[in-house]
Order: structure tokens, then sequence, then C-alpha cells
């Protein structure tokens, strides 16, 4: 039996269109016969998931989308089939979100939970809304915008009350002010010449001053031997005070004040001849007595040396009364 050519065509054209077939649902990551690890997840809203989306877990894609169906002619849910590459060990209480990106591919993210038992294919996954990009961005910018909104209002308010405050007075007061801050600013003009005038390298005080101080460290570098042999000097000196003998120089001068004090005390009370001559009365009068005929005396020959050596051949003898009392000019004067 022989097969005509169309048979063949038609048979070529057959196998052609059941290979593209495979091959796009291949690409896509569908395959006509269902073999591998399969879970599921019910959403009620896809957010434009398709197949072949990537699965992943803590980001790393553990699947892909393999079919999307409706559960219900009313679309009340709709499940999505996730394939995995692998037997992963998935928590039983873990979830599936829907991550969508309006400027690239969404994505289902297996957020994994604490159970000690695992899925096992054919399972469901429990599932999650997303607020997403935008929705969390929103979430976040809604509270702010409500803030925003009451500063507005209060700074409304503030505006008002300064309008109310800044009667033509008010910014009289505050013109003087600006003038007052001005003449202060003048102030401080002034003051930075001046003071630059101080630091001048050339003939400012401050330079001088420093002049001065260099002067005194240069003579203290100078005389720096000198210093150091006065330095040594004073050590050797305090060396010998330490190595004499202090406190048996002191013991001696307590020893002699002691005898001084006895000697005293004796004088005081009228033993020995010290103490009789400064304390005995009749002699002082007697010795008083004494050096007063002695001066009579000497004034007596003084004033009539005749009358005691005569050297005259021819003389006579000076029979004039004798002193009873010592001339004038001989007494000591009184203070």
């Amino acid at each position: 039996m022989q097969v005509s050519n169309e048979t063949k065509v038609g048979a070529l054209a057959a196998v052609a269109i059941t290979f593209l077939i495979l091959g796009f649902n291949f690409l896509k990551g569908k395959s006509l016969v269902k073999t591998g690890n399969f879970v599921y997840a019910k959403y009620t809203d896809t957010k434009s998931i398709m197949v072949s989306n990537p699965v992943y877990i803590k980001g790393f894609q553990v699947g892909a989308v393999a079919d999307i169906e409706n559960a219900d002619a009313a679309l009340s849910e709709i499940i999505v089939s996730i394939k995995l590459k692998e037997a992963y060990q998935i928590p039983k209480n873990s979830y599936a979100v829907i991550n969508s990106n309006p400027l690239g591919t969404s994505s289902i993210a297996i957020v994994l939970g604490n159970a000690k038992d695992f899925l096992k294919p054919g399972d469901t996954l429990a599932t999650k809304e997303s607020p997403g990009l935008l929705g969390g961005i929103m979430d976040k910018i809604s509270p702010v915008a409500g803030e925003l909104e009451q500063t507005i209002h209060t700074l409304d308010s503030v505006l008002k009350n300064i309008n109310t405050v800044f009667d033509p007075k008010t910014k009289n007061n505050l013109q003087a002010v600006v003038a007052n801050v001005n003449l202060t600013t003048a102030s401080l003009v002034n003051a930075s010449a001046r003071l630059q005038a101080m630091m001048d390298q050339q003939n400012g005080v401050i330079t001088q001053s420093m002049n001065n101080v260099n002067s005194f460290t240069k003579n203290l570098s100078e005389n720096n031997q000198k210093i150091t042999q006065t330095i040594d000097n004073l050590q050797a000196s305090t060396k010998q005070l330490a190595g004499s003998d202090i406190q048996g120089t002191v013991k001696q001068l307590q020893t002699t004040i002691g005898k001084l004090n006895e000697t005293l005390t004796k004088i005081n009370q009228g033993d020995g001849s010290l103490a009789k001559l400064m304390n005995d009365k009749e002699l002082y009068k007697n010795l008083n007595n004494t050096v007063r005929s002695a001066n009579i005396l000497l004034d007596d020959l003084r004033t009539h040396p005749k009358r005691y050596v005569n050297v005259s051949v021819f003389g006579r003898k000076d029979k004039s009364t004798p002193l009873s009392a010592p001339l004038a000019d001989s007494l000591p004067k009184q203070p």
C-alpha cells in the first residue's frame, strides 16, 4: 500500500504543530504531562500574576507558577498551581504572598512558618494579601499627610496671630531693633579691626608681648648654666644643713638656756656677789658716793693743783677752801 504525498504532508504538519505546542508550554513552564512537586494557593485577586512567573523563598527561586484557574464560575477564588523544583521542606503554617511589580515581572513569595510538620505534594498554602510597593508607600504617606495637614492649619493660625500682633507700634520697635543690630555689627567690625591691629606682626601689642616672652626665655637659656650652678649650690647647702647635727645643737642651746635661767634665778633670789651687787641698795649708794668723792677730788685737783703739787720755788701755797661738790661741767649730762 502506497501513502500519498498529501498524507505525508498532513502527518508532518500535525507532528510539527504538536511539537510547537509542547515547546511553547515547556518555555512557559507548563507541561501536558503533570509531573513533579505541586502545591496550590487560593487568592481573591492574583494581581496580574501569570504562568511561568517565579516563586521565591528567602529570595531564592524554588519554582514557578504552573497554572492559574478559577475555583467557580463566580470567580470568588482563583487557584494558582505552583510547581517546585525539588521536594522542599515547607512548614504547614507558611503562607504565600503575591508581590506585584508595575515595572517588572510579578512573583510569589513563600514566607516560611515555624511548624514541625511540612507540606506534602498537592497541599494548599495559606495566602495573605500584599499591599505592594505603591500600597506600602501610601500606607506610610497617609499618616504623614494627616500630620502635614494639621501642621498647615497650625501655621495658618500662627500667621494670623503674627499679623494681629504686628501693629504699627510693633513694626517701629522691630525697626529700632534692626537699627540696634546694625550698630552692634558696626561695633563688632571696629573691634575686629582693633584686634587685627593688636595681632599685627610688626606693631601689635600681642607681638610685642611675644617678643618680650622670647627675650625672657632667651635670657633664661643663656643663663642656664648659672641657674644650674645656683641650684647645685643650693642643693649642696641644703645637703650640708641636713647632714649637720641640728638636734645636738638644739640640745646644747636648750642646756645653755637652762643654765642662764638658773643664773638669773639665783640673781633674782640674791645669791652670790653679782646678786648682791645688783640687789643691795646700800652697796649701790656706797659706790655712788665713792664715785662722787672721786669726782670731787679730781675737780679739786684740776681747779687747785697747787694745793697738791707745788713746783714753784718762790710761789706761795694755795690756801683756798677745798671743793665740797663736783663742778657742774664734770657731772654727766642727764638724757
